[in-house]
């Protein structure tokens, strides 16, 4: 049993994502079983929540111990976890804070895998976030993508536009756009799809998935921009998205991570 206190106006099932990564893989199964408590009524639907409201999941011992992650590396200034696919960036850092002092820095969509970045200190939070804006932590990513290509690597760029829970991508600037550049190369081919590795010199939401889509090669199993008949061909419900590596090249008191390399043991 896990009991939580609502901070802001949702509804059940985003905020159980944002703060309970077991409850989020079984919350169907709790429903269908009424498992779920809202102000000590059982609930089956993924209701309307509002702030203040106390949820409890009667989750079992064996759904509670069901991991959100793998730690890859741990000091006294930065926490780097290997995040499953199913576990948003908001609920894995909510886990953490119930262990101790975390920043996020950064964020992974729900259904991408691989390594994410966590800070430890207001230091290291603030050596960081300037890092990441910087360009000074260097992210590769591999995904598997229809095999659409018209050249087998190219650096591209575009300009992004948020519009509600999607970003539309234009190939020249217009007003309101962010700037994104996708460098990428196939890696091996798979018939109709490649393996694909990916690096970004712009961290924009939903990025590679939106770029890709945009070149018409979109992230196998992605439901928001992807190819649906692929994605039923391969029986892919969640993107084929995984953070692989991450390095940085840090001014200051983090430049002791200068030279190490982190890899996600996840595959596409």
């Amino acid at each position: 049993m896990k009991t939580f206190k609502v901070t802001e106006d949702t509804n059940l099932k985003d905020f159980t994502d944002s703060v309970y990564p077991q409850g989020s893989f079984c919350l169907a199964a709790l429903l269908r079983g009424k498992d779920v408590k809202v102000n000590g009524a059982r609930t089956g639907a993924n209701i309307s929540l509002r702030r203040g409201d106390e949820v409890v999941y009667y989750t079992t011992s064996k759904q509670e111990e069901k991991p959100s992650h793998n730690p890859v590396y741990e000091d006294e200034n930065v926490y780097i976890a290997d995040k499953f696919s199913g576990v948003s960036s908001e609920g894995l850092f909510s886990e953490l804070c119930g262990k101790g002092e975390f920043y996020a820095v950064h964020r992974l969509d729900r259904n991408t895998q691989g390594l994410i970045v966590y800070a430890k200190n207001k230091l290291a939070e603030g050596e960081l976030l300037s890092a990441f804006r910087e360009g000074k932590i260097h992210k590769t990513y591999y995904a598997v993508c229809k095999n659409a290509f018209r050249q087998k690597s190219a650096k591209l760029t575009a300009y992004l536009v948020k519009e509600g829970d999607k970003v539309k991508v234009y190939p020249s600037p217009r007003a309101g756009a962010l700037t994104a550049v996708t460098e990428y190369s196939v890696e091996e081919e798979r018939g109709d799809t490649a393996l694909v590795k990916i690096n970004l010199h712009t961290g924009r939401t939903h990025q590679i998935r939106a770029h890709m889509a945009f070149i018409g090669c979109p992230v196998l199993g992605d439901e928001k921009y992807g190819d649906r008949e692929l994605n039923k061909k391969y029986s892919a419900k969640r993107q084929r998205l995984t953070a692989k590596y991450i390095s940085f090249g840090l001014d200051g008191g983090l430049g002791y991570l200068n030279g190490k390399s982190f890899v996600s043991a996840f595959d596409c």
